[in-house]
């Protein structure tokens, strides 16, 4: 069962805003050495899209690109691509609902370095897809350098995104992540070869990632697919499909629940 309950998607932004405003006030009461940064990032901001944009720029700063002039930057990507802070929102609540080691939405939204590398991605994808190359490498850029997280502007990500402790996590420029995915630290999405070409791989929903895997070259990962820690995946992996090894090889039969919203990585008894 979700820890948040939400009715339809409509309303996770609506939801992610309203649990963000709640938490904040309630703790900036409770930690007054905190409470003029959460007035400042949270609770005077009017939206979650201003809030993002707010607390990104201040993350994303340095002294030749402040963060002013992020805010403004930020704010374009959103203008031009609305449909991320909807994506934030449910990725929000995805955190929220997977991670045990989530007490509230405040502390993802605020220091989960997953979920902010995934709102820069968001953001400089939008950008790219404008035209606007240059100040989208930038922002691959401090988002590596701030979060440890290394995604090519133009790889393309869906929402409900789970990126769980994210330091050492690369996804190449051709790649593609479906929705409702929970990938841990250290994954790569990698190609094969040199060439100017279609070269990684291509995610599907709802799929879980263990820690430390590489998946290489343009193959297909199908939906509720599940691959171990540690594992080198170079081949296709079918629909519901668990696989493991060096190189990967499927294990244990079909999954049975959708592996990245139950976060169970055992193999059972299959090796």
């Amino acid at each position: 069962m979700s820890r948040l309950n939400i009715a339809t998607n409509d309303q996770k932004d609506v939801c992610a805003w309203s649990c963000l405003r709640k938490e904040a006030a309630a703790y900036a009461t409770k930690e007054p050495a905190l409470s003029s940064f959460l007035y400042s990032t949270i609770l005077e901001q009017d939206s979650l899209g201003a809030a993002l944009v707010n607390h990104l720029s201040d993350k994303l700063a340095t002294t030749d690109f402040n963060s002013l002039k992020l805010r403004r930057v930020l704010s374009e990507a959103i203008e031009a691509d609305p449909s991320i802070v909807d994506s934030a929102a449910r990725d929000l609540l995805a955190v929220m609902d997977r991670d045990p080691a989530c007490r509230t939405c405040l502390q993802a939204f605020l220091y989960f370095k997953g979920y902010m590398a995934i709102q820069t991605h968001r953001c400089a994808h939008a950008l790219f897809n404008e035209g606007r190359d240059l100040v989208a490498f930038h922002l691959q850029n401090r988002a590596s350098e701030q979060f440890g997280v290394d995604i090519n502007p133009a790889a393309k990500v869906g929402s409900g995104i789970m990126l769980d402790h994210a330091t050492g996590f690369v996804m190449g420029e051709t790649a593609v992540m479906g929705n409702d995915c929970s990938i841990l630290q250290a994954v790569t999405l990698g190609g094969t070869g040199k060439a100017d070409e279609d070269r990684h791989p291509k995610i599907g929903n709802r799929v879980l990632i263990g820690a430390g895997a590489s998946v290489l070259g343009n193959i297909s990962i199908g939906d509720d697919a599940k691959i171990a820690a540690n594992s080198v995946v170079l081949k296709p992996v079918p629909a519901r499909c668990t696989v493991a090894g060096v190189p990967a090889k499927p294990v244990g039969g079909s999954c049975k629940d959708s592996p990245a919203q139950t976060m169970d990585h055992s193999l059972g008894d299959h090796l």
